[in-house]
């Protein structure tokens, strides 16, 4: 009977560090330099396995102070083809026709432009784009998924690069979410603009799920513009 006790508390006693051990490899602070460089596959890796998506894209722009009736409203049907570029097919807008024409429009235009090959490459989140820096702390939890936080700095100024913060998988580096404020205004008119796009992961690669851009001028005074994402139609390379 003794001898039963003595294992099970040899038993309890093995379990014990192994969960202790378990619990402080996850709070280490891991390699910033691995880290970068398993973001840097990530991205990689999805620029060579996906070869074109279509997806459903809503756009709504509030004004002012009103937060939930949308100055102008436009669902389009974006079609991307890896060393093509994306395409718009508007499929119905309402609202404001000069917020359609001067707001909506030229987001979707410089979205066009920033895609051509050539260009996308230079929006990457990586380290040729982006210096990084890791957090302290090691391994956080976002949306259930264990992730690194990073403070990025765009490393040239245009209106789709970020200073701020991203979030990315802990297991493969793939972006989780991205917050922070554009490195360059997208107009003299436009003031500060607040970026935040958050992520899924769709046959194993991110993809956009939900998009926020903010601003606030003394000329236009406060814009939201809210992007929700969906329907995914992904064309992959052949699995090697």
């Amino acid at each position: 009977m003794r001898e039963i006790v003595q294992q099970a508390g040899v038993l309890l006693v093995l379990a014990t560090a192994l969960w202790t051990g378990t619990g402080n490899a996850q709070s280490q602070q891991p390699d910033e330099a691995a880290v970068i460089r398993l973001i840097d596959a990530a991205v990689q890796r999805r620029f060579e396995h996906v070869l074109g998506f279509t997806d459903i894209e809503h756009y709504a722009v509030f004004r002012g102070k009103d937060q939930t009736h949308p100055a102008a409203e436009m669902t389009v049907k974006t079609t991307y083809k890896k060393g093509v570029g994306k395409s718009y097919e508007v499929q119905s807008q309402s609202g404001s026709e000069i917020v359609q024409k001067f707001g909506l429009r030229p987001l979707l235009d410089n979205e066009t432009t920033v895609n051509l090959p050539g260009n996308v490459e230079r929006s990457w989140f990586d380290s040729a784009n982006y210096k990084m820096k890791l957090r302290p702390g090691g391994v956080v939890q976002l949306d259930g998924r264990d992730c690194y936080l990073l403070d990025v700095t765009a490393k040239r100024k245009a209106p789709n690069m970020i200073n701020g913060q991203l979030w990315v998988d802990a297991n493969d580096g793939s972006i989780v979410k991205l917050n922070g404020i554009a490195s360059k205004s997208p107009s003299p008119f436009a003031g500060t603009t607040h970026l935040m796009r958050q992520y899924m992961k769709l046959e194993g690669y991110p993809m956009g799920t939900h998009a926020r851009a903010e601003s606030t001028s003394w000329l236009i005074g406060h814009t939201v513009v809210v992007i929700d994402y969906g329907d995914y139609h992904l064309e992959l390379a052949p699995a090697q």
